[in-house]
């Protein structure tokens, strides 16, 4: 299953609440926050709209 490392590499500090509402439903609170979530649209989505607050990389999980 492939996943999302995201990080938080910029403060939300100045950007819309609706662009810090989309960091806090990811779980990123503060800077260098990392978090993993499935690479579905949804995330996707999520992510395009506040790509210039985060780095992402993808990964492979083995299954379990």
């Amino acid at each position: 299953m492939r996943r999302l490392r995201i990080t938080l590499v910029r403060s939300p500090i100045g950007y819309s609440q609706r662009q810090r509402r989309t960091l806090r439903t990811l779980g990123l609170r503060y800077v260098n926050d990392v978090v993993e979530w499935p690479d579905t649209p949804v995330v996707r989505g999520m992510l395009d709209k506040v790509s210039h607050l985060v780095r992402v990389e993808e990964v492979e999980r083995e299954a379990a």
